[in-house]
């Protein structure tokens, strides 16, 4: 039988954990992470540059300094899977629509990144091979999408051992639970801070045009916001572990005596 307390608390650790999960999986799979705005398209030779950028974007080969390029003058989007550029809906087709970028309907394109193209290293300048590897940058993008996994299997390996323990009815395993949960929210803190540092590094390396300006996106601060709330659950699911051996063992104690 377990006391009230302990079984509240483990009621509101699962909660947590269940909304935790979801902003970690929704952040993952959506492009919001960062932001950029960019100024409106004046002239005609812009509007070239502009609509040549957008088809490397859209049918190019992979390049850092391309894409960055597209995002920083397009309005661009980034997260851990996609890059995204805001243009007109006819853009490939007619190039008038860049003129009236104000009245025309303007859509999201976007473009996920493979898997190579996540291990793809990172160079001290942008676009050029022949610059060197740039070994921090590097690992701290592969860090950024590899640790977002590590924490969802973390997640999904207490899930399978809470329902074991709880056919079992043993509050025996809630420590280990608690302890993945606390790995968790460790490892989802590391990906939005390796996110963090790896766009402002790309911003000391590759600096963005005038008028152009960066915001952090809502898809980061559901990321952020899901660290804390495993770190939560895996505090209630320690604490009843805990308090629930003590008395079990205070209980035997007495009986012995």
């Amino acid at each position: 039988m377990v006391d009230n307390r302990y079984a509240t608390a483990l009621v509101i650790a699962g909660v947590l954990s269940a909304l935790a999960t979801v902003y970690l999986s929704v952040a993952v799979g959506t492009q919001h992470w960062y932001q950029y705005s960019s100024p409106a398209v004046r002239g005609e030779a812009n509007v070239s540059e502009l609509r040549s950028l957008y088809e490397e974007f859209m049918d190019g080969e992979f390049d850092e300094k391309a894409y960055s390029d597209t995002l920083f003058r397009l309005n661009g989007t980034v997260g851990l899977w996609w890059r995204c550029v805001l243009a007109p809906a006819d853009a490939a087709a007619d190039a008038a629509h860049w003129h009236r970028e104000r009245d025309a309907k303007m859509m999201l394109e976007c473009r996920s990144f493979t898997v190579s193209q996540q291990l793809t290293p990172k160079y001290k300048e942008p676009g050029n091979h022949n610059s060197g590897e740039d070994l921090l940058r590097t690992y701290m993008w592969r860090s950024q999408f590899l640790l977002p996994l590590v924490s969802l299997g973390l997640v999904v390996l207490a899930g399978l051992i809470g329902f074991c323990a709880c056919l079992c009815q043993s509050l025996a395993p809630t420590l280990g639970v608690g302890i993945l949960h606390l790995l968790a929210g460790l490892c989802t803190l590391a990906t939005v801070c390796c996110y963090l540092a790896g766009m402002d590094l790309l911003h000391r390396v590759s600096m963005l045009p005038d008028k152009v300006d960066g915001s952090l996106g809502w898809s980061l601060y559901l990321a952020l916001i899901s660290s804390p709330l495993h770190m939560m659950a895996a505090a209630l699911l320690v604490w009843a572990a805990r308090s629930h051996s003590q008395t079990y063992y205070r209980m035997s104690a007495y009986r012995v005596a």
